[in-house]
């Protein structure tokens, strides 16, 4: 068997930047095992799986796909950047002549929109509740030390925990902050926890104009740090809208790759986020 695999790099206009994931269009589907052996193998932080829903349709004449995603070591209910990814290889390399997709997914029907030389893709809004910050006492301490803290709030669908450094607090201390994979996970295992999110007030009045910054944690799901994270910003975006009295905002994701998203909250309750796709590879994997 022959599969056709592409790694994106999403969220980014430049190759090496944003957040890589590996796309692999298949005539059929396969099984469980096998999709989480080839996402174990190509080890990037997601790899997702399209497949046709209508038997008569094709990846260029198509409008709805079914799509998966699976981190190394487990499938995933959300994932922002390889659903970007997904359109991109659709769009760029089967030429789909649609000017809209829609994926089915365990997180419901996802759309994907053409817009310029991006992508924008209507997901749903998922906005965090003020928590106790003592009851997070310890993994506080395994990311932030003994940094101040402005807020700390709890996605309960999407386990994200979102900490917000003090407004008194620099970009770098966010960007400099060494977080141990192992001990954050140990610090959080009665599983209401599966992602953490360290976010800070941006700079809108410095070109670009970013409103806010962030990093995204999931060692949970086998991921220590992930480049730029769309499902993350679906928390982000309930959390700084409210924050900021703003619909439409700007966010860069401060991690080593970095990557920049536009967002806007949408009345229906659902968040547009939109950013641009860079193609690294193109291959085949052969079993």
């Amino acid at each position: 068997m022959e599969i056709q695999v592409f790694t994106i790099d999403a969220f980014s206009n430049l190759p090496f930047r944003g957040n890589p994931a590996a796309i692999c269009p298949l005539k059929h589907e396969l099984t469980d095992d096998l999709y989480q052996k080839i996402a174990a193998e190509m080890n990037l932080s997601e790899t997702a799986f399209i497949t046709c829903i209508n038997p008569s349709d094709n990846f260029t004449t198509g409008s709805r796909f079914r799509l998966r995603w699976f981190t190394p070591t487990t499938e995933v209910n959300l994932c922002g950047h390889a659903t970007l990814a997904s359109a991109a290889v659709l769009f760029k390399h089967k030429e789909n002549v649609n000017p809209k997709l829609v994926f089915e997914t365990r997180s419901g029907d996802l759309a994907v929109t053409l817009q310029g030389e991006g992508y924008v893709m209507d997901f749903p809004l998922n906005p965090p509740t003020k928590q106790d910050a003592s009851s997070f006492k310890d993994i506080l301490k395994a990311s932030v030390a003994k940094h101040p803290i402005q807020d700390v709030q709890l996605c309960s669908i999407t386990k994200k925990l979102l900490v917000r450094l003090s407004d008194s607090c620099e970009r770098s201390v966010l960007t400099s902050l060494k977080v141990d994979a192992v001990a954050l996970q140990n610090s959080e295992t009665s599983g209401r926890v599966k992602g953490l999110i360290l976010t800070m007030r941006g700079s809108p009045d410095c070109q670009p104009g970013y409103d806010f910054y962030s990093r995204y944690f999931a060692p949970w799901y086998g991921i220590a740090e992930d480049p730029v994270t769309g499902s993350a910003h679906t928390v982000l975006g309930g959390y700084w809208s409210k924050e900021l009295g703003k619909k439409k905002m700007l966010a860069y994701q401060c991690s080593s790759r970095g990557g920049e998203l536009e967002l806007e909250v949408k009345d229906d309750g659902r968040i547009n986020i939109a950013g641009q796709a860079v193609t690294v590879l193109q291959g085949t994997i052969t079993l």
